[in-house]
């Protein structure tokens, strides 16, 4: 009875856990360990060199984790993803989320990659930003927004375009990574923000991902 009870309660209130991290750059397989959650999200940086072997073997390691749901994006590093659609290679529960979105438990996701070609070409950018829907629940990028964990040193390295969409759309949360000195989480303008970059600015592994209970 207690586990029917959980369960109704579960779905009444959409209750899900998500293991959140980022910038794993080809050392996924040095992650033992992981907690459970329902969904794990990786806002990007898979690579380090960017190359398709990279690529297929994060895939490969990932498909074998054991969690219900699993999203990713890309960062500047896996530039070999700019104009492929693997959607369709992948597992059925596994998402690759390029300007495109998934519900998951009626929670929305959406995520949006950060290529190399944005910066050279910001109409695309902007382009992308404008495909995010406004009834975003949960919004996945790689780079961060403007003045939100995004500082190394004394740079600030976010983006004010996603920062006025953040504030536009108002998601709940807002998962990133990008600048790894800047890992942690806060909350404010009705969003939680969470960088859950795993690895220090020499590549070492120094953070844990981050568990987020919706």
């Amino acid at each position: 009875m207690i586990m029917i009870l959980l369960k109704i309660f579960q779905i009444k209130f959409n209750f899900m856990s998500i293991l959140h991290l980022s910038d794993t750059h080809a050392q996924h397989h040095k992650m033992q360990n992981l907690p459970k959650a329902d969904v794990i999200i990786h806002s990007g940086d898979i690579t380090l060199a960017g190359t398709g072997e990279e690529v297929t073997d994060f895939i490969d390691w990932f498909d074998d984790l054991d969690y219900r749901h699993k999203i990713f994006v890309a960062g500047n590093h896996d530039d070999c993803l700019d104009g492929k659609n693997i959607q369709s290679f992948l597992p059925d529960n596994m998402y690759y989320l390029c300007e495109s979105g998934v519900e998951i438990d009626g929670i929305k996701f959406w995520g949006i990659p950060y290529f190399i070609s944005y910066e050279l070409r910001m109409e695309k950018y902007q382009y992308a930003l404008d495909t995010v829907p406004r009834n975003t629940n949960v919004l996945i990028t790689h780079r961060p927004p403007l003045g939100i964990l995004d500082r190394s040193g004394h740079i600030t390295f976010g983006c004010p375009d996603l920062l006025q969409k953040v504030l536009e759309i108002k998601p709940k949360y807002h998962l990133f990574g990008h600048i790894h000195d800047a890992y942690g989480s806060e909350k404010s303008h009705d969003t939680a923000f969470y960088n859950s970059a795993v690895l220090n600015e020499r590549y070492d592994f120094v953070n844990k991902p981050v568990t987020i209970n919706l």
